[in-house]
């Protein structure tokens, strides 16, 4: 594929590539540890979720003062910041395991804190790719990166899983080093990620703040996936979490319910190999429509058989389309923001998303002790449709075009920063 062969002279890109893929494996191992090892030390589904419930509030809670920081400071000592931050935490979990202290309030404040870390990076590695990558290798760049997402879910789960079984707080050595690894290459980027220069005072943050926001609100279509990706967050990661707790409850070995994530990994990276076709072929609205009714079907034979291979085959088929959808749609959206705002549009858009988020594994657990494991599956493959019918049902979402449309769009028409040619925008 041209797209590809020509991203692979991109040399900075390359390098924030390989590294933070190293770091997301290190990442999706813990994560995937994080549920397992409190359930093994409390013996109950609720407080298990709660280390997971830590890390995704730590993120919502940073990633707004972080959108304001990456476009005032450098967004290369931004990520390094974050990657350090991550070494000393999963070390300290490596240690107290190693000394037989590990404990589920240590494991809950990493993981706030870990999720602090992964909230200030986010928002400025978007705002570095914009400036690493050009326009046109923008939805390759960006498929790439969904590509990086699976890689590290085909690997964490099995991986850390089998560490895991080896030596309990192992996964959480490996993060650590790849969190260095991480800090390592990150200081070999030559492109200048410093932030766009600004004439005048700096506004308080706090107005910095509501531009974003304003940018965010402004388009009828953003509103709409905004919401529609806040509702469907919490039910996915509320349906994961349930699916490989389930498995855990029915005496399955660690490794066995990694096969879950090494599922998803395999149909997340051939979609990602395939998005920027899939991406040029179809309608970038219609393309989310599709995403979104794509896991509703293919939950449905998790109510009856809570067996691995199901989960595994379930989850995998319902996450091809993924990598295509998020792609399309977070390159518009870069491609449509001012590069002063990438860091505060980036992260109002992944905030609003989120803000629930955080009560998906919480909800998961309730559901699974509440009402048993078939009737809360079920309960979430509803409301997955539910789900569905916001996009669906929205025709500002369907009518955005094929990527080929929107470029021309661009280039002939000026640009404005609350809304494209074609009157819509699209956040990630």
């Amino acid at each position: 594929m041209t797209g590809y062969r020509e991203l692979s002279h991109n040399r900075d890109f390359t390098i924030l590539w390989a590294g933070e893929t190293v770091s997301e494996l290190g990442s999706r191992m813990s994560l995937f540890v994080f549920p397992l090892l409190a359930y093994q030390l409390s013996h109950s589904a609720l407080v298990a979720s709660i280390a997971e419930t830590a890390y995704l509030l730590g993120m919502l809670l940073t990633m707004l003062p972080a959108g304001v920081l990456a476009d005032r400071m450098h967004r290369g000592h931004l990520m390094r910041i974050a990657s350090g931050n991550g070494v000393l935490l999963y070390a300290s979990l490596a240690i107290a395991g190693a000394l037989h202290h590990l404990t589920i309030t240590h494991l809950v404040i990493v993981g706030l804190l870990a999720g602090a870390g992964a909230g200030t990076f986010a928002p400025a590695e978007t705002s570095a790719l914009r400036s690493v990558v050009p326009n046109d290798q923008l939805p390759t760049a960006m498929s790439q990166n969904q590509a990086r997402q699976h890689i590290a879910s085909l690997l964490g789960g099995p991986v850390g899983g089998a560490l895991m079984g080896l030596v309990r707080w192992l996964p959480f050595a490996v993060d650590a080093i790849s969190y260095a690894v991480s800090f390592v290459t990150l200081g070999r980027i030559r492109t200048d990620l410093s932030a766009p220069h600004h004439d005048g005072a700096r506004p308080r943050v706090r107005d910095d703040l509501k531009e974003g926001f304003r940018f965010v609100w402004a388009s009828r279509f953003l509103r709409t996936l905004t919401t529609w990706a806040a509702m469907v967050n919490l039910v996915i990661n509320a349906l994961f979490f349930v699916a490989v707790l389930r498995l855990l409850q029915a005496g399955f070995h660690p490794a066995t319910i990694g096969l879950v994530d090494a599922a998803a990994g395999v149909a997340g990276i051939v979609g990602a190999v395939l998005a920027p076709r899939i991406i040029d072929t179809f309608a970038t609205g219609r393309l989310t429509v599709m995403v979104a009714w794509s896991m509703v079907p293919l939950t449905v034979p998790m109510i009856f058989w809570n067996n691995p291979l199901v989960v595994a085959l379930a989850i995998g088929c319902s996450l091809f389309l993924n990598p295509a959808g998020n792609a399309g749609i977070g390159a518009y959206r870069m491609a449509l923001t001012p590069d002063r705002m990438q860091g505060r549009v980036a992260s109002a858009s992944q905030f609003a998303a989120m803000a629930i988020m955080p009560l998906a594994p919480l909800a998961g657990g309730a559901l699974l002790s509440g009402l048993g494991g078939p009737a809360a599956m079920a309960g979430l493959a509803t409301s997955a449709a539910a789900c569905a019918l916001v996009v669906t049902l929205s025709r500002t979402v369907r009518s955005v075009p094929r990527p080929a449309v929107w470029r021309a769009e661009l280039e002939s028409a000026p640009k404005s920063p609350l809304t494209s040619p074609a009157g819509v925008e699209v956040a990630s």
